[in-house]
């Protein structure tokens, strides 16, 4: 699935707003408030200058109210750099929450139904997985690793413009066997327990829908999953000759991968309408953006509002 961030490019927007305004605000303070203020100084003595002169020829003046007005005139700020002074602050406090804490990204397609739907509106969490640069996306400080389960944001091994979104099912060291539409892990077949089947909003079809436990730290990850009874285990002749395949031992029927160190193995829970790593690979750890963890807005359907399961 690819996804839509709510602006297009709106990181490298965002920083390149953020550094004009920054050098904008820092030259004004020390350098052009400094020369606005000597400028004023001057115009305010050569005003008491002239005001003593003409006090001294008997004339009267009013000292307050001009001078006030000289020297308002000389220390104002022109627009640019009042209004550029005014944004920063809040173009910066967006560009870091951002970059180092949440994201928003919209849903555009059926991959991860029922778990997500077309129009959910998601925040990824930036920090849970370690603090990155942002723009290049380099990990500079290491906190957690994805587990078995995490909905994961990560940028597309082929496109790295892009965004995609799926389940993490294999960590780093997992040996994952994919067959009947069941996953095996490290030996253990995964459980699942069947439920209602599911109808899809986007076509009128009814999808066979499972509880699915995914083993994790500390016990199991549940989540809903969807099968088409009419689609193949999955489809063999599309699967890529993606980097690290060699890991991986394919027939028409199943496929069994040991994910090497580094990498991810991705799926959809949508599971026979994903694109995932059965068919371009895995994912590496510098291509993780985040991890998704909350609908903030469906505007079709408010009941969608909530946690990410």
């Amino acid at each position: 699935m690819n996804l839509q961030p709510v602006l297009s490019n709106f990181a490298l927007i965002l920083f390149v707003l953020m550094v004009i305004t920054g050098i904008i605000w820092c030259l004004d303070r020390f350098v052009l408030a400094k020369q606005r203020r000597r400028a004023a100084d001057a115009a305010l003595r050569e005003y008491d200058a002239r005001n003593a002169k003409l006090v001294a020829e008997g004339i009267k003046v009013d000292h307050n109210g001009n001078r006030a007005a000289i020297e308002a005139a000389h220390v104002r700020q022109p627009t640019w750099v009042e209004y550029s002074g005014s944004f920063f602050p809040v173009i910066a406090m967006v560009f870091i929450l951002r970059s180092f804490l949440w994201e928003p990204f919209k849903i555009p397609s059926s991959s991860m139904v029922p778990t997500l739907l077309v129009g959910d509106f998601i925040l990824v969490n930036k920090y849970t997985y370690g603090i990155r640069l942002p723009i290049i996306n380099k990990k500079i400080i290491q906190i957690n690793d994805p587990q078995r389960g995490d909905v994961m944001v990560f940028k597309y091994p082929k496109d790295m413009s892009q965004d995609y979104i799926k389940r993490v099912v294999g960590v780093p060291g997992d040996t994952i066997t994919y067959e009947d539409k069941r996953l095996t892990v490290n030996g253990k077949a995964v459980e699942y327990t069947p439920l209602d089947d599911y109808l899809d909003d986007q076509h009128p079809v009814y999808h066979k829908q499972l509880e699915e436990k995914l083993p994790s730290p500390g016990g199991f990850t549940q989540h809903r999953i969807l099968n088409t009874a009419d689609r193949r285990n999955f489809d063999f002749p599309s699967v890529e000759q993606f980097p690290l395949r060699e890991a991986c031992d394919y027939t028409e029927d199943k496929f069994t991968c040991v994910v090497p160190a580094g990498q991810y193995f991705m799926m959809g829970d949508n599971r026979d309408n994903s694109a995932d790593s059965r068919y371009w690979g895995f994912v590496p750890d510098r291509n993780i953006v985040g991890k998704a963890f909350v609908v903030w807005m469906n505007f079709g359907n408010f009941k969608r509002v909530g946690g990410i399961h």
